[in-house]
């Protein structure tokens, strides 16, 4: 695959193609094209998630001198968790490089999701081995920072379950109840479907394949309702 429209998007270009090559090929990939010399990204998954921890404590820990340990703590999880960076990835294209297996490929909603974000931090940890730290770093800011203001703007910092819970305890005094109304799926990929209820009334339910996912996700959309 050529890779020079990517590398202009990410305004970096690798003098080891290896690194790129490896961080955009799936695991799914290998399992249809055995002969692929390339390894899968999940190994530059797991460095590129470190470097990308550390140099956004480190530019908000800069940026935000007076704030504490609590406040910086949500922000950096509000940068770095799987929707943010399945956005960040869909804003240079990412998928349109990502070498998949033809069923991956069909997958949407959250397991595109987590697959796109898993790609981000392995491009990441690509850079990384390629560039040393201050060219990821860079790439960091660029992509990753930028979002920052969204972040604050919309406060999505916030834990959608502790704000549905402020809010129903304020304004109708009551507090909700998440539960687990059933699971799909094979037991390494199940897919839980949650109800959020206040005063025994169903609001909304989400679906995640984590329950900590479907409770978040239903709570996201109660508050849409209320």
């Amino acid at each position: 695959m050529d890779y020079e429209k990517l590398e202009k998007a990410i305004f970096y270009k690798f003098k080891k193609d290896r690194f790129l090559n490896e961080a955009m090929t799936h695991r799914s990939y290998l399992n249809e094209n055995p002969n692929w010399k390339f390894y899968h990204n999940e190994r530059l998954e797991f460095l590129g998630d470190a470097v990308l921890e550390l140099a956004v404590t480190e530019i908000l820990f800069s940026q935000y001198p007076d704030y504490a340990e609590g406040k910086l703590t949500s922000l950096r999880a509000a940068l770095v968790n799987y929707q943010m960076l399945s956005e960040i990835s869909r804003d240079i294209e990412l998928e349109n490089f990502l070498l998949l297996s033809k069923g991956e490929s069909k997958d949407t909603g959250r397991a595109r999701d987590v697959i796109l974000a898993n790609a981000i931090e392995a491009l990441i940890g690509a850079i990384y081995l390629d560039g040393e730290y201050e060219k990821a770093k860079k790439f960091i800011e660029k992509f990753v920072i930028i979002k920052l203001e969204k972040v604050i703007a919309e406060q999505l910092y916030r834990d959608a379950k502790s704000v549905l819970q402020e809010k129903t305890q304020a304004e109708l005094k009551a507090t909700p109840i998440y539960k687990v109304l059933g699971t799909e799926g094979p037991d390494h990929k199940k897919t839980f479907n949650v109800g959020v209820y206040l005063n025994d009334k169903i609001i909304a339910n989400g679906r995640g394949l984590s329950k900590q996912d479907a409770e978040v996700e239903a709570a996201k959309k109660a508050l849409e309702e209320l």
